[in-house]
């Protein structure tokens, strides 16, 4: 029995830190969400003719059979939150991250599958709160149809998608209460990190200036890892007090990994919890809590920043080989080369390793990023011995 499939606009669309919001008023934010389901979502979807395939806790993935109806509905959802959240505090108030992609998918009475699919959801979790972004397939059918702006940010890898996806921002050109996001600052040639200001977590206020501190110190020493740029304090202390999202905030300051964390005091006691975060993906790649005493409030400042420093490093080291090896080739020519060296490869003789290796050089000649091809490079070279390098 053949699968079903068509061509559809799939829209993928889910609460920007809502875990955060969950954990502060879960059942408030619950009924709050049910009210935006039953009061925005679903009339914008009915009326611009979409069809809700599924919804989790905080998401929704909705068929539209037209990309224009599909932009043009998530444009007026955005438009129509900050209303809702008229005299709600920032850390209060729930905000929608938004994608779209056209794509084939398959049908089943229930459910979507298939690539068309995962792109939105991957575009979505790439969204900044309030944003709208769009893949090329939908900005090709309505970058004429449509009075919106589209802003191209480039080429994104995607997990589980082999190529990267070309990525659009969309913007209200209307000026109306839809805010536009700010720029997207491009990372640089090297991993980037932002510690953010530590959340006082004290009942008294007078800590404020430990937590400071605490990051001052952390900046420091991470300053000095000479392959890591580490932006200044002036700039991440722009979002103290600000519950903004991580996604945001890389993008906003041009960084690959945000550090966030709080301070708590009871009596001459203090806990300092960090995490960090990849702030392309949302991903927690470390967290830990460090304990001690204010008797010597600038031991344990220098204790906890050198204790992060040190765990951070490697933790950053590991992550880039990681996203480096995982990093493809739209390089035909250099892909046919890797894939000519890897029965070599397995066959781990010192002749083998070698003809490998001179394979795997002219992969990476044409294609210098090839993480795969540069992986098993480094293995032959130090398996055979070849010097390729040189």
């Amino acid at each position: 029995m053949s699968q079903s499939r068509r061509l559809a606009a799939i829209l993928a669309a889910d609460v920007a830190g809502y875990s955060r919001l969950m954990g502060a008023d879960e059942e408030g934010t619950h009924e709050r969400l049910k009210a935006l389901r039953r009061e925005l979502l679903d009339p914008k979807i009915a009326e611009h003719h979409g069809r809700v395939v599924k919804s989790t806790g905080d998401g929704v993935l909705v068929e539209f059979p037209s990309v224009v109806d599909a932009v043009r509905c998530a444009v007026a959802v955005q438009q129509a939150m900050p209303e809702r959240n008229t005299g709600i505090g920032a850390e209060s108030r729930i905000e929608l991250r938004i994608g779209i992609n056209l794509g084939d998918v398959i049908v089943e009475p229930d459910d979507l599958y298939g690539d068309g699919v995962n792109i939105a959801a991957r575009i979505e979790a790439l969204a900044d709160a309030s944003g709208v972004l769009v893949s090329n397939t939908v900005y090709d059918h309505v970058r004429d149809r449509l009075p919106f702006a589209f802003e191209d940010l480039g080429e994104q890898q995607v997990k589980n998608i082999a190529r990267p996806v070309r990525v659009y921002r969309v913007r209200d050109t209307a000026k109306g209460p839809w805010a536009p996001a700010p720029p997207v600052l491009p990372l640089p040639d090297k991993p980037s990190i932002a510690v953010l200001p530590f959340a006082n977590m004290s009942s008294d206020p007078e800590q404020e200036y430990f937590a400071d501190g605490m990051v001052e110190e952390i900046i420091t020493a991470l300053s000095r890892i000479r392959w890591l740029f580490v932006i200044a304090r002036n700039s991440s202390f722009t979002y103290k007090d600000e519950a903004v999202d991580v996604k945001q905030i890389g993008r906003e300051l041009g960084v690959r990994y945000v550090l966030e964390g709080s301070v708590r005091k009871a009596g001459t006691q203090v806990r300092i919890t960090g995490q960090l975060i990849d702030a392309l993906t949302g991903t927690h790649l470390w967290a830990d809590r460090f304990d001690g005493s204010l008797e010597d409030i600038f031991e344990f400042q220098d204790r906890v920043a050198v204790s992060v420093a040190g765990i951070i490093e490697p933790t950053l080291q590991a992550a880039e080989i990681r996203r480096a090896s995982e990093r493809p080739t739209r390089d035909l020519g250099a892909y046919d080369l890797y894939l000519r060296a890897l029965p070599m490869i397995l066959r781990v003789s010192k002749d083998d390793l070698g003809e490998a290796a001179k394979l795997l050089e002219q992969a990476i000649a044409r294609d210098l990023r090839y993480g795969p091809a540069l992986a098993f490079a480094s293995i032959c070279h130090h398996a055979a011995g070849c010097r390729w390098l040189g």
